[in-house]
């Protein structure tokens, strides 16, 4: 791209770090405000039931106690939180009242919101509200969606909230002629992306200027200026929307809440500055949820193991409410059954049930890791069933090179596609066997019972998605010091956006990086932005910045141009300098008198494909369950690189939160719908030493098409394989027990029962 600077490419070290490091971090608990007010949520005791009555007499009547909302002061009809993709018709009504009014469908659903001057005093007056709830059967199990004997909406007469079929071909067809078939039931457990600290917000109204101001709107900040605007009748200009530093993001933070809504409401209606940080009870009962999923597949195969097609049913259960983007996970679930493969029949029909659990959202690699469980544990089973090596049957079904541009599924009820655009699967299967030195482990290791423990094998092939469209912005103005400062609608959510995009911008403009300063994550930075989602901000926004950089230096030609009494095309822009034909020059801070600035947008409707292939080897210990994994290696093929060194940051810190999903993580409701994983005592995370060997090759040898840079999004691809890879590694170690994990999390309780229960089939041996 540049011919002066090779900037992308190189692992340059994070920008973002040193002032992290030194603790000059600003999150949201950093921020404040003169005359700053605290909010304090009253939540639902209980999964379902009908409001009677709130006697809020006692805690308006405690001392610092500012206000006490509830839906009756916010005002009837009560917004709700709009469905940010694929919102239609058909769901509007099942959007989340962002305060409850009349009914409560989870625990943890807003219902009183108590303003005071301290977050004690404000948590003492929560504890006075007298909630008066009729309670009515929770809806809390697949089989109780289903039968629709309790209704969460009694005007849709059902609790199934939509449903996505993906074709391809005849799968019908394919299955009546195949020489092999198998069919299966999967499931795959609830659980949520954990960010370091939890969500908060700080809104300010400013009544002379009409202007509300909101600080911690993270990911989509335009879209949550959006929102709001139409819930508080606002014109868009008057809403500021900033981020503060966050510690992570995966999906789930920065999507509208509840909170959005009521925390900048509230600021509004008292006049002063408001203040809320969820604490991690809150986050874990009422920050998006993600994942669960039952799914009943067949595969088709022929007689060499080419796999004919794949067909199935899953039930993906949505919590109370249709949120934002959760229409995501189940869509996913049907459309990207296939992965990297070539199948040429495909019929995958994912139904979402409304329940009376926490409601679900986007939680990285949403439904890719939970179809490509499926898949991927289907494939070794046929594998094993047809005599096929495991890694020879899926080199014989992989997407080839010259099959690309290759067309996946359609979703019948969007009328929606995909296509992979451009790479050799192939390749990157072969790289990973060479660096985990895989026939070598399967001979020494594979099934053998070594010092008490099992020890296994698991491969897995997966494709990631990224860079949603439809575009991107970015502004670049030239600065009275020469140096040049980047604007972008992207949002920093711990990827070390920061640190890409001025790799990025160095390059366009040909200059040194700590002449660029990058802004982001503001809505008053650029006319529009769309934020960071789906493995797009470098995509995205990088692909803004580099169209923007060659508009300001054709501007910045012509402003020397005039200035030299030359056509632009004479001039030349070099070490800071515009120089023109007999020796004149300009600086570029001297140039910035002519306020050169502009904003460009770059559009893309097409997605990016990276890829790639994980190996691991894991030991399994017979009398506790516990599974160790002793060696884990992922390559991926990322189209190019722009740093190496964030991008496998990325991937390790994807595949230890896929490890963790997978062995540890679980959001667990009993009969009432009540959340028994409710602190980090209950809902275990992993730590720094318990998965310490995992190796991250990052490639980039098969340029995306569909952008300039030609980059590929991989903020996910780590994720999407663990659960998968993880269960066929169990199972190839436990192959003398004949164990089949179709169920996670594969926690050492559930590994435990799946070889006792085997144990007679042995001792029978």
């Amino acid at each position: 791209m540049s011919k002066a600077n090779r900037f992308v490419g190189s692992p340059v070290e994070r920008l973002e770090d040193l002032r992290l490091l030194r603790g000059r971090g600003r999150f949201v608990d950093d921020l404040t405000a003169e005359g700053v007010l605290n909010a304090v949520i009253l939540r639902s005791p209980v999964a379902h039931g009908i409001i009677k009555g709130i006697d809020t007499s006692a805690a308006l009547a405690i001392p610092g106690v500012v206000a006490v909302l509830t839906a009756e002061e916010i005002g009837r009809p009560v917004p709700t939180i709009p469905i940010r993709l694929f919102a239609s018709k058909l769901t509007e009504p099942l959007e989340q009242p962002c305060i409850a009014d009349r009914k409560v469908r989870y625990v943890g659903e807003p219902v009183v919101l108590v303003i005071a001057e301290s977050q004690a005093i404000a948590e003492d007056a929560c504890d006075a509200v007298v909630l008066d709830i009729e309670t009515l059967p929770p809806v809390v199990t697949r089989e109780a969606a289903e039968k629709g004997q309790s209704l969460l909406f009694d005007e849709l007469g059902t609790n199934r909230c939509a449903r996505f079929t993906a074709i391809k071909g005849d799968a019908d067809d394919a299955f009546r002629n195949a020489a092999y078939r198998r069919r299966e039931r999967f499931g795959v457990h609830r659980h949520t992306a954990v960010f370091m600290e939890g969500r908060g917000l700080l809104a300010e109204w400013f009544e002379e200027e009409g202007k509300l101001v909101v600080q911690g709107g993270a990911k989509v900040p335009f879209a949550t200026r959006k929102a709001l605007s139409k819930q508080m009748n606002l014109p868009e200009d008057k809403i500021e929307v900033h981020e503060a530093d966050t510690g992570g993001g995966f999906g789930s933070r920065g999507e509208f809440y509840p909170e959005d809504f009521l925390i900048p409401f509230a600021a509004r209606y008292v006049g002063k500055p408001i203040k809320w940080v969820e604490d991690r009870r809150e986050h874990l009962a009422c920050s998006n949820h993600s994942r669960e999923t039952e799914v009943e597949a067949e595969i088709a195969c022929d007689k060499n193991g080419m796999v004919l097609g794949l067909r199935g049913t899953a039930f993906v259960d949505s919590g109370a409410y249709v949120r934002t983007n959760g229409l995501i996970n189940p869509r996913n679930v049907s459309q990207f059954m296939s992965g990297p493969y070539h199948v040429p029949n495909i019929n995958i029909v994912t139904d979402f049930y409304l329940s009376n659990k926490g409601p679900v959202g986007t939680y990285r690699g949403p439904g890719r890791y939970e179809t490509d469980y499926v898949r991927e544990r289907l494939f070794d089973m046929a594998a094993n069933d047809l005599g096929i090596d495991r890694v020879e049957f899926r080199r014989r079904n992989l997407v080839r090179e010259d099959q690309m541009p290759y067309q996946l599924p359609q979703i019948v009820e969007t009328k929606s596609g995909d296509e992979l655009d451009s790479g050799n699967y192939e390749v990157t299967l072969d790289q990973c066997l060479a660096e985990f030195k895989w026939a070598e482990k399967v001979e020494k290791y594979d099934g053998k019972l070594i010092d008490g423990r099992y020890h296994g094998l698991g491969l897995h092939c997966f494709i990631e998605g990224g860079a949603a469209g439809p575009k991107e912005n970015a502004r670049l103005v030239l600065e009275k010091s020469g140096n040049v400062s980047v604007y972008v609608g992207s949002s920093q959510v711990g990827q070390g956006v920061v640190t890409v995009l001025t790799q990025i911008a160095a390059d366009a403009l040909e200059m040194p990086m700590d002449k660029i300063a990058i802004f982001h994550g503001s809505t008053t930075g650029t006319k529009e932005g769309f934020g960071s989602f789906h493995s797009r901000s470098t995509v995205m926004g990088g692909s803004a910045i580099v169209v923007a950089a060659a508009s300001l230096q054709k501007l910045m030609r012509e402003a020397a141009g005039r200035r030299f009494n030359c056509a632009p095309g004479e001039v030349t822009l070099e070490d800071g300098k515009a120089q023109g034909p007999g020796g004149k020059s300009l600086t570029f801070a001297e140039l910035a008198e002519e306020d050169i600035s502009i904003e460009e947008s770059f559009f893309n409707h097409k997605h990016t494909w990276a890829y790639g292939t994980h190996a691991t080897h894991i030991a399994v210990d017979p009398q506790t369950g516990q599974v160790e994994v002793l060696e884990y290696v992922a390559v991926e093929d990322v189209g190019r690189m722009v740093n190496p060194l964030t991008l496998g940051g990325q991937a390790v810190g994807a595949i230890v939160q896929g490890l963790g999903g997978t062995f540890l993580e679980h959001l667990i409701y009993d009969g009432e719908g009540q959340l028994l994983t409710g602190t980090f005592a209950d809902y275990l995370l992993p730590t720094a030493g318990d998965f310490p060997r995992i190796r991250a090759i990052m490639t980039g040898n098969y340029p995306s098409p569909i952008n300039p840079l030609g980059v590929k999004g991989a903020g996910e691809g780590g994720i999407i394989p663990v659960g998968g890879i993880m269960a066929n590694a169990i199972a190839s170690a436990l192959r003398s027990f004949n164990v089949q994990p179709l169920e996670l999390p594969l926690s050492p309780p559930r590994i435990w029962k799946l070889i006792d229960d085997a144990r007679p089939a042995e001792a029978a041996e």
